[in-house]
This record gives C-alpha cells, structure tokens and sequence, in this order.
C-alpha cells in the first residue's frame, strides 16, 4: 500500500510544474475481443507527452500497472511496452470473469481517462447429437436433438442432410448458472423412408469464436425395411432350345434369405431342366412347356415381397437359300422341271424342320421372297401339267381319227368292218411305236 502512495503522489507533484504544457495530452485506447482462454493485449497511447505517467487499472479499479512498475500480482499479466507514449500490457489465459471495462489514466493536472472494454468469447462444447435408436423401421417418425453448452454469444446450431440444409427445425436458448453462458439446442423431426438408410445427419454449430471453424456433430442413420424385388431375364427375347437365366434382384434391410422360385402357383415342374443357384433361375434349354408365370419371393425379418415374370418361349425362325431353285426354272425342259419342282417342294418341306440347335442371334427369313419364290414354282408345275395334258390329248385324238379311216371309206358294211379290221392292226403298230 505504501508503494502505490509513492507512486500515486510522485507524478502528481511532478504534474504540478507542467499544467500549462499538458492540457494538449489525452490518451488513446481500443475495445478488445478475445477468446476465451487466449491472450488480450491492452495498449494505452499519448501522441503528446511531457514525460506524464500513465497507468492501467482492471474493471474493479485495482491498478494493473503504473509505468513499467507491476502494481497487482497476477502472473496472467506482464508488461509489453512502457514508454512516456505508449503502455501495453497483456493479459494471458483470459477467463470470462476477466470481461470489462479497463481504465488507462494519464496523470497530468486534471487526471485524464480513457476507457477500453474487453469482451471475452465463451467458446462452445462439442454438440451432442441425442434421440436417435438403432435400428428405426421404414415409415417411423425420427427426432433428433443437438445441444451444446458454454457459448457467449449463444452458438448457432443448423441441420444438414445430404449435404442439404434443413430449415424446417426447433431452436431454443438457456442461460447457463453463471449467467455469462448459454446452452443451445435444436430439435430435428423427419419421417424416415429406405433412402435414409445410410446417409449421415449432420448438427453444425457456428460461433464467432470458432474462427470459421465450426463444430460438427453427426449421425449416420440405420433404417430397416422390406425388400424390392425385380426380376432380371439374360435375353429379352427367349427361342426354344436356347438357354434362359432369370435373375432375382432383392434389396432389403437386414439383407433377404435365399429367394424362393415358383411357377404358376407351384413347384419348379423339371429339376433337372430348371436348376436355382442363389438368387438365379438357369433353364437349360428351353421349349413350349417351359411357358408360363414364374414368381420370386425374398423374406426379411421385417416383411415379404415378391416378383413375376411371364414366360413366353418363341419358334426358331426358318432359313430358307434360294439358289438351289433358281438355275432350274432357267436350264430343265418341261418334263424335267416337273421332276424339279416336285423335289424342289420336298427340299422346301424337310427344310421347315426345326433345328433346336440354332443360333439365337439368326433373323427371320424374307417373307416376300420365299412369297415369290413358291408362286413362281406353282405356276411353272400349273404350266408343266397343262402342257402335258395338252401333248397326251393331241396324240390321243389323231389315234382315233386313223383308226376310223377304214370305215369311212368302205362301199358297206362288210368292206367296212374289214377295213377297220386292218385299221386295228395298222393302230396296234401305231400304239406299240407311241408305247
């Protein structure tokens, strides 16, 4: 005590020879905001000193320091700088009860002041994310709860999912008990769905404090629910002899048991045709029994869902070459083309045989050709049997015209019956040379 009276009286007398030189001094000084728990500088400026001393003292008026001289003993505080312009000092490990208005005394004739308010920042705990059990079922409604203490200012808290903020939220502030800090929560109600499954719920919490670095809190989310089932086929488009793979895709959570295949409401018909490998159904090769519904049905703990895929085998489409018929409707005579076209229409019958061995990427015949191609070969035999018919008919007629030649030219009766007598003999030779 008897030092600060020392001090307090030695610039007082001093000042007393020096009032008309100092009434120009006043002292400068700045706000100050820090973060709890950093290190606050306060500095106090006189442009004009006539070697007048200054003095720092703490919001209880209790004299920091006096010059260069340490009046208080708080080892937070050390002096930065002490000149006849300038005192600076520092105040380490800031608490929130060092928060203030700081005094800077200029000890001329009056005693001038200048006033300097520090503000400590109450940083923010880690947030809290509350509320959530695992695992919640597809449908339920979800509330989740963020909560942080120790902010001043109050923190703000916001919601993320998906990277996507959520606006739609509850926020409430409470003093905590030593009235400088608060706790804020916020309060997150959303009805859950299977594209939930997975994804992370994040609480962030800004704050000045935090310089830019906010705090985050996540949760990533479990959600059970039934299976999706979808039947996937290895072709669209199914032949007979071809092989066929039917595929089950099933998603749920927990993850399905082994799928079950039926067919129309029953049993696979053909094990050995029909074999199920996991979730696949491989029908080794395929024909027209194989047609009908075919169902898949996953299970889960949580519920049953199921598939249909309707089979309809197709023909194998026909191959039909045409060279083998062109070159004869250009080479043979008539009698030959009859001999053509009736093996030709053979070839045509034994070709339409189904091969179950053909490729399945093999395209459909032209219509319209194999159209042309068979009316050209009936209206060839049409004209082949006409002209036949034709040339046996003329023969015929001139037979029978010579073998009446005899009876015309008979006087009677008798001459007549023996001319035509002679005339049977002369037809005889003549259809014995036509034979």
């Amino acid at each position: 005590f008897f030092f600060l009276c020392n001090l307090s009286l030695v610039p007082a007398a001093a000042s007393k020879s020096k009032v008309k030189g100092s009434q120009g001094q006043f002292p400068l000084t700045q706000n100050v905001t820090v973060v709890e728990g950093g290190t606050a500088i306060l500095t106090c400026r006189v442009d004009q000193n006539d070697n007048t001393s200054l003095q720092w003292s703490n919001p209880a008026q209790q004299t920091l320091y006096f010059d260069d001289k340490k009046a208080l003993r708080d080892n937070r505080i050390e002096l930065v700088r002490a000149s006849w312009h300038e005192l600076s000092i520092s105040v380490s490990d800031v608490s929130l009860s060092d928060e203030g208005q700081y005094t800077c005394s200029l000890f001329t004739m009056p005693v001038k002041t200048s006033k300097a308010y520090l503000t400590v920042l109450g940083v923010p705990e880690k947030p809290q994310i509350s509320g959530f059990s695992s695992p919640v079922m597809e449908g339920d409604l979800m509330q989740l709860t963020c909560k942080t203490s120790g902010s001043k200012p109050a923190a703000d808290i916001r919601w993320f999912k998906n990277d996507k903020e959520i606006k739609d939220v509850k926020y409430l502030k409470e003093e905590d008990a030593n009235r400088k800090t608060f706790t804020v929560s916020s309060t997150l109600d959303f009805r859950v769905d299977r594209s939930d499954d997975g994804v992370a719920v994040i609480c962030r919490v800004d704050h000045e404090s935090l310089n830019a670095t906010p705090q985050v809190a996540m949760q990533v989310l479990e959600i059970h629910y039934t299976p999706s089932v979808k039947i996937i086929p290895s072709t669209p488009f199914p032949q007979e002899g071809q092989p066929l793979i039917l595929t089950c895709e099933s998603k749920g959570k927990p993850l399905p048991e082994p799928v079950l295949w039926t067919k129309d409401g029953g049993e696979l018909p053909d094990p050995d045709r029909m074999v199920v490998s996991g979730r696949e159904l491989n029908i080794l090769f395929l024909n027209k029994t194989d047609n009908g519904t075919y169902r898949c049905e996953a299970t889960n703990t949580i519920g049953q869902s199921s598939a249909e895929y309707v089979l309809i085998v197709h023909d194998v489409p026909n191959t039909l070459l045409p060279t083998t018929i062109i070159p004869s409707l250009t080479t043979a005579t008539v009698t030959t083309t009859v001999a053509i076209t009736t093996s030709t229409t053979t070839s045509a019958t034994t070709s339409s045989v189904r091969d179950p061995n053909a490729l399945a990427g093999q395209t459909g015949p032209d219509h319209a050709l194999i159209g042309g191609i068979v009316a050209v070969v009936v209206f060839v035999t049409l004209c082949s049997i006409f002209l036949l018919g034709r040339y046996l008919a003329r023969h015929k007629g001139t037979y029978l015209t010579n073998e009446a030649k005899g009876a015309e030219d008979a006087p009677d009766a008798d001459t007549a019956i023996i001319n035509a007598e002679g005339s049977q003999v002369n037809a005889e030779e003549k259809k014995e040379y036509f034979i």
